[in-house]
């Protein structure tokens, strides 16, 4: 049930960018370009999604559980970091200059657009890359650790 469900979520969110214009980077694009044929309509359909999840943020912070009975999982932290900044700063690049975001990539994946393609596969890379870098980042927090711990008992310990 839960894999339908998820299912029918990304269809019914992947209609709805189709169905509103935001699967076409033009129309984001149009959006982004405050200096030229600025197109406000991408402003009012973030400002119906951010009062929806609001709401359901809302709700979902009052429970333990999901309706179809999963643990929820929102996040622990409220803390602006420079790993939030900077991951931030890297969407809005991305987001500018292709004119997707992941949602309606994968929309435009589906549709068979090759721009969409191109970006996919760059989120991949980008995500491999992240899983990669994090991995060296644990090994040397561990190794360091372990150093530490070594040097503090020191010779004939």
């Amino acid at each position: 049930m839960t894999l339908f469900t998820a299912l029918l979520s990304g269809l019914i969110f992947g209609l709805g960018l189709l169905l509103s214009g935001m699967a076409s980077p033009a129309k984001v694009l149009g959006f982004l370009d405050l200096a030229g044929a600025w197109d406000p309509s991408l402003a009012l359909v973030m400002a119906g999604a951010m009062a929806v999840g609001l709401i359901a943020f809302g709700v979902a912070g009052q429970r333990s559980r999901s309706l179809l009975d999963q643990p929820m999982q929102l996040p622990s932290t409220r803390q602006i970091d420079r790993r939030l900044v900077g991951g931030s700063v890297l969407f809005g690049i991305g987001w500018g200059l292709a004119g997707f975001c992941p949602g309606p990539a994968l929309v435009g994946l589906g549709l068979g657009s090759g721009p969409a393609l191109l970006f996919v596969a760059a989120m991949l890379v980008g995500m491999k890359l992240f899983d990669w870098l994090e991995r060296r980042q644990a090994t040397a927090r561990v190794a360091a650790a372990t150093a530490s711990v070594a040097q503090a008992d020191g010779p004939g310990h």
